[in-house]
């Protein structure tokens, strides 16, 4: 996999693992960032030790064979060595990432320091920057107004960077589609998905259910739904039971 481009995160929590591996740069120790998938660990690493060569975890052979040539070396991917406890770090410059915690006891026999990457959610000044980033970045790939603009609630944290960004890009793209384009849209799903012998009511959902969430959003209340839609509040109440809408 290549190496990413830099991501302006400067919250204390990165800046404080940013500072401590600065310290090692000149240092003959071992040390390790672990944290969840996609919270930016190879992209700090690969920024402060660009001229180390790189190898995966998963490729135990050839890091034995790499151990055994290179003084200094970025190991990612470090959950997956099979016998970790079998490794010489001695009088190297070794920095491993981990997308998992580790075994106490092997941390403290490997590594001289230990960092843990915090997940997003709980950072929440590097969230507004790369929500900003990433919105910039969509403006451009995807030719949007920059009146569009992401939405608190649709950002996804669930896989941290790769979660935020492809919701970032899904929001805005989704709001920028016309009524048209929506039409288009529903029509290509039907095209390949209209089957079955009650496909009408089948369906019903695919309009419904955005419309009721929408419109809860709006109005706030049953009653003013109710009105906006011209229908009477038991018809909207069996509506949302149907569909399971709080």
């Amino acid at each position: 996999m290549g190496r990413s481009s830099v991501v302006p995160c400067r919250s204390m929590a990165v800046e404080q693992i940013r500072h401590g591996l600065e310290l090692t740069q000149k240092l003959q120790i071992a040390s390790i960032l672990w944290g969840e998938p996609h919270t930016g660990k190879r992209t700090l690493v690969y920024e402060l030790f660009p001229e180390l060569p790189t190898i995966s975890g998963r490729d135990e052979k050839g890091l034995l064979a790499t151990l055994e040539r290179e003084q200094a070396l970025i190991i990612t991917e470090f959950e997956a060595v099979h016998r970790p406890s079998e490794l010489d770090f001695q009088n190297k410059r070794i920095i491993a990432i981990a997308d998992q915690s580790i075994e106490a006891a092997l941390l403290d026999e490997k590594f001289a320091f230990i960092y843990r990457m915090p997940p997003l959610r709980e950072r929440p000044e590097d969230l507004e920057v790369l929500t900003r980033h990433f919105a910039e970045e969509a403006r451009r790939d995807l030719m949007l107004s920059e009146a569009i603009a992401p939405r608190e609630a649709y950002l996804d944290l669930t896989e941290n960077l790769r979660s935020l960004r492809a919701s970032i890009y899904r929001d805005m793209l989704l709001q920028s589609l016309d009524a048209e384009e929506l039409e288009r849209a529903l029509e290509h799903h039907f095209d390949t998905n209209l089957e079955g012998n009650n496909a009408y009511r089948e369906n019903l959902g695919l309009l419904e259910r955005p419309l009721l969430r929408a419109g809860l959003r709006k109005y706030g209340s049953q009653l003013k739904l109710a009105e906006a839609l011209g229908i009477n509040r038991n018809t909207l109440r069996k509506k949302l039971h149907e569909h399971r809408i709080d």
